[in-house]
């Protein structure tokens, strides 16, 4: 089993930057992909960033394209979510999450990831 520990959320105003990170614990972090998701208030969880183990191909979601960036640290068992120019509809509980077997292909939805964080608030005000 995984554990999975995220960090780095706060307020921050709109235009603004946070880097969130996710630390892994437990069993071996080796091969396995890992994804960022969040959750706004009164909505469902959605699929934010991915990253592959072994080349380090990285997924966005649209809203987030050319202005976030995952990242992974596999020797410190960390991931990371560079978040730039942050407006208020990024407002969200973010997740960090890992899949149940590694080596698979990179997954894009919740279902194919079995781990969750507790989850690290962002507030984006305008």
């Amino acid at each position: 089993q995984i554990q999975l520990v995220e960090s780095g959320g706060e307020l921050v105003q709109a235009g603004g930057s946070l880097r969130l990170s996710c630390a892994a614990s437990g069993r071996t972090y080796f091969g396995y992909y890992m994804g960022w998701f969040r959750q706004a208030p009164g909505k469902e969880r959605d699929f934010v960033a991915a990253i592959a183990w072994a080349d380090d191909n990285t997924y966005y979601t649209d809203s987030v394209k050319g202005r976030f960036t995952i990242a992974r640290d596999n020797a410190n068992n960390t991931m990371y979510l560079q978040m730039n120019s942050l407006k208020p509809e990024d407002t969200a509980v973010y997740y960090c999450a890992a899949p149940r077997f590694p080596y698979g292909l990179v997954g894009l939805t919740g279902a194919k990831y079995t781990y969750w964080g507790q989850g690290t608030l962002v507030i984006v005000s305008s």
